[in-house]
Parts: structure tokens; sequence; C-alpha cells
């Protein structure tokens, strides 16, 4: 795990679709995959088609650690699907890494899953009752058991009858030996982002995964809408009746790339505005503003040209620790910041500073560099978070705290201060980073900061509700085809 970022909301998944007539899919893939490795660290595949059968491969790690020249060369093609994960139903296993492979009478397909099915509990007992076998313990195979055994209605009308039956939140891409297909759910909880690239045509959770590959996004896909790719082209369909719309307010103050755009706006331009508001909403008097890079950087440069005060680079981070699977202990995780965050005592030091960072979720890691910066002699440290208070966990991909769990829902704000030994602390309101992101309430999720839930959620869900005993002798990769 990632000792600094084990204090924010987690990242869910990325998935993207290629069709390259050229051929050497696989290799646009691996770079797509690239540009969506924030969205999941701990496993990664790609499943690519030669028009004639599905080949798959996948493991645990980065996607630098999963892929390399001589895996990439088994998987010729000119159509791939590919994911990286981050678990949110279903442990951190290979045998739950994506993407999920079926086979059935009428092909094989692959399927890449982004999101949280609340209904997956019964969905795979009802399955499992009619005989259905699972291999993996993800939601994410209940929707490709489903679209498998749908495929005789043909891949479009498969498609619309599983969506009849799923609740949730769901981005998902779909490989057959012939086709990739896209779909989002009615609400519109995950992204999707749709475009061409090079002869062919291109399908991600982020338009950021475009450019690497010299793809362009065109357009999102809207609520319940589905992607259909293949030689003659690329078209669209309604899979679903949308409902009103309900993205995730987490990927504008957090999980998506500054780079990406959603609805239509820059997240960058969407972090400084709600930077610039949290300034008018939490005014100090102070000397600087520093962020906790990277995820702060644009909020406090925003805070800053709204404030006066000036910006500067209070923490370096180190660019060489990575994510690892090795579990940390309590003296570990106590000195976890201190790994990854350097302070620079000289900007510091006899400064009042007013510190910027995206969310406070247990405020551990809060906590922690509010006492590096003290210690590194700052006079006074003023935090500031571009996240309204998170009050109720997440039920639609984001792995968050349980409400026990959660800082702002067992503590005032004043007692998270003085929890993490904050000089002040300001949240931006939820009005705020509406505003900052563009529309009203009625276009986002807002359910981790007032627990208004778009759909019911069971009172009992839990990320490990299929969950039993690793299997003995897990390898580390898996390899689909011949």
């Amino acid at each position: 795990m990632d000792l600094l970022d084990r204090d924010h909301p987690k990242e869910e998944c990325g998935v993207l679709g290629l069709f390259n007539p050229s051929g050497d899919v696989a290799r646009l893939a691996f770079f797509g995959l690239f540009a969506l490795q924030h969205r999941g660290q701990e496993s990664a595949g790609i499943a690519v088609s030669d028009g004639q059968e599905v080949r798959m491969e996948k493991g645990m790690g980065l996607v630098s650690q999963v892929f390399n020249e001589e895996v990439l060369g088994r998987l010729p093609g000119a159509m791939a699907i590919g994911h990286t994960r981050y678990s949110t139903t279903g442990a951190s296993v290979l045998r739950n890494a994506q993407p999920i492979y079926c086979q059935s009478t009428v092909g094989e397909i692959a399927v890449a899953h982004n999101g949280n099915l609340i209904n997956a509990s019964a969905l795979r007992e009802s399955l499992e009752a009619e005989g259905e076998i699972f291999e993996s313990t993800a939601d994410s195979e209940v929707i490709a058991r489903l679209l498998v055994r749908n495929l005789h209605l043909g891949p479009e009308n498969a498609v619309a009858s599983v969506m009849k039956e799923l609740r949730g939140a769901y981005c998902v891409t779909v490989l057959t030996p012939r086709m990739i297909l896209g779909f989002r759910d009615p609400f519109g909880i995950r992204p999707l982002t749709a475009g061409r690239v090079n002869d062919g045509y291109m399908i991600a959770s982020e338009s950021c995964a475009f450019g690497p590959i010299g793809g362009i996004p065109e357009r999102e896909l809207e609520p319940g809408e589905m992607v259909m790719i293949d030689a003659d082209g690329m078209r669209y369909a309604q899979g679903a009746p949308p409902k009103r719309p309900a993205m995730c307010m987490f990927e504008f103050i957090y999980f998506a790339r500054p780079d990406s755009k959603m609805y239509g706006n820059l997240l960058y331009d969407v972090r400084e505005r709600m930077g610039a508001i949290l300034s008018e909403e939490h005014p100090i008097e102070a000397d600087l503003v520093i962020p906790v890079p990277d995820s702060g950087i644009p909020a406090a440069l925003g805070y800053s040209q709204a404030s006066q005060i000036p910006f500067r680079e209070g923490m370096m981070k180190s660019r060489y620790i990575h994510r690892t699977f090795i579990q940390p202990d309590q003296r570990m995780r106590e000195i976890g910041v201190r790994m990854k965050l350097t302070p620079l005592v000289e900007h510091i030091a006899g400064k009042r500073i007013v510190l910027v960072d995206d969310s406070i979720v247990r405020a551990t890691t809060t906590k922690q560099i509010v006492r590096m910066l003290f210690e590194a002699g700052a006079a006074e440290v003023h935090v500031r978070i571009t996240a309204p208070p998170i009050t109720h966990p997440c039920f639609y991909g984001i792995d968050m705290a349980s409400r026990s769990e959660l800082a702002a829902a067992i503590m005032t704000i004043d007692g998270i201060r003085q929890h993490i030994g904050a000089t002040t602390l300001g949240y931006l309101s939820i009005d705020g980073a509406v505003r900052a992101a563009g529309g009203g309430t009625h276009r986002f999720c807002l359910a981790c900061f007032n627990g208004e839930y778009p759909l019911p959620v069971p009172e009992e869900l839990s990320k490990d509700a299929f969950e039993r005993p690793p299997d003995v002798g897990q390898i580390a990769t898996v390899h689909v085809g011949s």
C-alpha cells in the first residue's frame, strides 16, 4: 500500500478499450493504462482479440511490473480492453485481477469494470442457484457471467438486458472476438469517454489516457449509454433509461488526473477554482500557501491567487517510493509521511503557513504532516481542505473508511482541528465544490458529504462480501489464450 495515501479515499479502477486496424493494439493499451495508473495500482490486465479468439495477460502490481516486451508479444490483434485495479468489491488477490475472461457457447468475452454493484450479492446468489460457478470474488464477474448468458441476443441487446439487472455504479468495457463495447450506469456515477486514435477508436475512464497514444477524446458517454466499436466504426445507443446525472464529486476533487476533462471542464481549472472559493469561505492572515504534493497543487495556486498570499512549495515529494505490498507495522505507518515528504525548512521556518490538501478521511496523515511542519519551524499551520467534510462511506466504487472511522463523522470540525494539531481548519462547502465544478447539485453524487445517495444501498455492504481464503500457491500472473 502507499503509506502517504492511506488516509485519502482510494482510487477505484481504470478501464479502456481500443480498436487499431493496423494491429499492435497491446502496446497502445499498455501506454493507455500507464495514463490510468493513478486509478488503481493493485493489478493490471490487457485482453486482445485478433478477430478469432480472445487472449489475455494480467497480474498483480503496476502496469510496468505486469507487462514487458515478451508479454505484449503474446497479445497480437487489433482490438483490446485494459484495466488497472484498486479493489472495492473483492480482495486484492490475483483471482480478482481484471479483465474477467469467460467462455460461452457463442464465443469468448473479456470484461473490465470500474465501479461497485450494490446488488451484486443478490445477483450472484441467483446465478449460483442456477449452476454458475464463479472463479473470483469480485462483483465484476457477476457482470461478465450475466453478459455471457445474454450474448445469444446479440452484443447490443445483451448489454441492454444486463443493464436492466445491475444496480450501482459501473463503467464497463467488453471485448468479444469481433467487437468492443462500453457502457455506463444510468446515473453516470463513474466516467467514460469515447474518441479516436490513429485510424481506429478508443474509450477510456478519463480523457488523459488519449494523449499519450495520439488519441483525440470526442465526448463523454451519457448516463445509461453504450458504445459499440468494430470494423464498421463506432456507434452509440441508449442501453438503459437515464436517471438524474450523479457524477462522483471526488472525481473532480481528487481521483481523476488534473489534465482530464469532465463535464467539459479541465479538472486542473476546477481545482484552482475550488482553492479560490476556499479562500473566500475561510480567509486567514498568513505568509505562505503551500500544497500537499501533488494533488493539492492546483487548489493551493487558486487559494494563493485569490488571497494574494504567496504560493511556495514547502515539501518535496519523493518520486521513487512506489506502492508496496509489504504490510507496514505501526512504526512504519508513523514514519510513512516522512518517507515520502521532506519539508523545505528554509521556506517554512518562522512562517504562518496555509496548508492546502484535497481531503481528510481518518485524519492520521494530515496530523503527521501538520506535526512535521511545526517541527520544521512553522509558526502557524492553517489547514484548508477542498473536499467538504466526509461524513458517510461510499458504496459506488470508492474504497473509503467505514463511518466509524471517518473523522468528520465522529468529531466536530474543531475536534478534528485539535486532533491534527492545526492552528485553524477550514473545509470547502458543498455549495462551493459544486460551484467550482460547474452546474447545480443535481449533476453530482454528494453522498459522502451529505448522506443523500442517488440510489438506496443495503444496510450491510462489504467489499469482501464474496471473499474466501486465498488459494494456496497462487501465481503472480495469469495467461489466457493460445
